[in-house]
């Protein structure tokens, strides 16, 4: 009998411990954060022609504990174009969207920077950009600024159209550029 109380007060005590930590860990501030707004621009300077579209459907979550990030874009979503033929273009020849609808880079922030605290940083990213399904390792820098739990990226970077396996029929090659600059803007608040 008396081993029986022990054991019971052990086990209260024991679920008295757990609670308190549960609670404890519930009013820790939230370490995930997702988009709220971004936009995702990209711009084509060719001999013959410069071509620009961008999104505004750019989704992402980041956690800033583990530093990892994941960001994709529906490749549908891209506006601008110089004409409506040059989109269809765009999403059935070059990036065959409907075969591969989403552009990606999954990573992580390689400096060591505490992200719940108020201010700017410049950080690089480390990660794996994926367009037209063909993944590259890649180091893209990004600014960061960082006020009362808001974190706002603005990031400009460059990609090979070759790297992704996306090719340029001699036709256009004076009016699509190889390389393309890509800039990225993004708003994350606590999940």
């Amino acid at each position: 009998m008396f081993n029986l109380i022990q054991r019971m007060r052990v086990r209260v005590l024991l679920l008295f411990i757990l609670i308190a930590a549960a609670s404890a860990f519930k009013n820790q501030p939230s370490q995930l954060y997702q988009i709220t707004s971004g936009k995702i621009s990209f711009k084509s300077d060719a001999p013959l022609e410069v071509i620009k579209a961008s999104s505004t459907e750019l989704m992402g979550l980041l956690d800033i504990g583990k530093k990892n990030f994941s960001l994709k874009i529906d490749v549908h979503s891209f506006q601008g174009f110089n004409s409506p033929l040059q989109k269809e273009h765009f999403n059935e020849n070059y990036m065959e969207s409907d075969k591969y609808p989403y552009a990606s880079f999954n990573g992580k922030i390689i400096e060591d920077v505490d992200l719940s605290a108020d201010g700017n940083y410049d950080l690089r990213t480390k990660g794996t950009l994926t367009i037209h399904n063909v993944p590259q390792e890649r180091i893209i820098k990004t600014a960061v600024t960082v006020k009362q739990k808001v974190i706002i990226i603005h990031s400009n970077f460059t990609v090979l159209l070759s790297d992704h396996n996306i090719p340029i029929p001699t036709v256009v090659n004076q009016k699509l550029a190889n390389e393309i600059k890509v800039e990225v803007n993004a708003t994350f608040e606590p999940r």
